[in-house]
This record gives structure tokens, C-alpha cells and sequence, in this order.
């Protein structure tokens, strides 16, 4: 078995978006539209991953226009037949590659509190769960982050 990392393009919208769908109530697909955007403007920093030509997992992640030291990873999402295989470190040392050429030192992400799977998952891959105004099983979650009501828990990785 061997994980082949590629930008994502446009012919690959609608698998993307069928392997987002799996990710409720997590991540919710954008429209195609969006992923049209991240195909032709963004690609660099969302790729897709194949395990044996199947696709298996895709990022989004855009660099910040407000700080060009950080990058935002929006979306991760691994098809569950292909987890804890090296899918999302192979995602990831993509988007970190591409932080680096930049000169980015921070890469950032927020996910929903109780989300136990990927706190488990972010911290094993070297992520920080940044201190929040609340603790929610041990999670640090700042209280409307993302507007009202939308509480989540946020994690850095320092790129050094």
C-alpha cells in the first residue's frame, strides 16, 4: 500500500465532494463552486491523497492573507476505509512543505469540541491545543469562535 499526495484539480470535484459527506456531522461539503476555487486557485495547499488509485483523504487549507506566516487548515477528512494508514500525515506533510516554501511558522485549525477523534488524532500528530475560556473533556474551547454559539476548540503547530 502506498499514499500518492496530489494537488487536488477540477476533474476530482465531485469525489471530493462524496468523501466530505462522510465526514457529518464534522465537516460539511462546500458546493462545487467552492471546490472549483480550491482546484484552480488554492491547489497548492489542498491536496488529495489515492491508496491504490482509490481516493482516501483531502485537505483544505488556505495561507492567511491577514498574517502570511499562517496557513488555516479547514477541512481533513480520510475515507474510513483507509484511516490509520498514513493518510493524514501524508496530507499534512504536504500542506507543511508548502507552509515552508512560504515561510510560514504557524499552521492552525479549529474543531468542534466534541469531536474526541480528532483531538485524540491532532495531538498525536504534534498539534496544541491552544487555552481556552472553557473545558469541555479536557479539551480547551473558546466560546464563539466562529461567531455566536459556535463554540470550538482550536489547535496550533508551531513550524520551527
Amino acid at each position: 500500500m502506498s499514499v500518492v499526495v496530489t494537488p487536488l484539480i477540477a476533474p476530482m470535484i465531485n469525489d471530493v465532494i462524496s468523501l466530505m459527506d462522510q465526514g457529518e456531522p464534522f465537516i460539511r461539503a462546500r458546493t462545487a463552486s467552492d471546490y472549483w476555487a480550491y482546484a484552480t486557485l488554492f491547489s497548492s495547499t489542498c491536496p488529495v491523497a489515492f491508496v491504490d488509485g482509490v481516493l482516501a483523504g483531502a485537505i483544505v487549507a488556505f495561507r492567511s492573507q491577514d498574517d502570511p506566516g499562517e496557513m488555516y487548515v479547514q477541512d481533513v477528512m480520510v475515507h474510513p476505509d483507509h484511516r490509520r494508514q498514513g493518510v493524514t500525515t501524508a496530507l499534512l506533510n504536504s500542506v507543511i512543505a508548502q507552509a515552508r516554501t512560504w515561510g510560514c511558522t504557524r499552521l492552525w485549525l479549529t474543531s468542534e469540541p466534541d469531536n474526541r477523534t480528532a483531538d485524540v488524532s491532532w495531538r498525536a500528530l504534534g498539534w496544541t491545543n491552544v487555552p481556552g475560556d472553557q473545558e469541555v473533556d479536557g479539551v480547551q474551547v473558546i466560546s464563539d469562535f466562529k461567531g455566536p454559539g459556535k463554540d470550538r476548540a482550536v489547535y496550533e503547530l508551531l513550524l520551527t
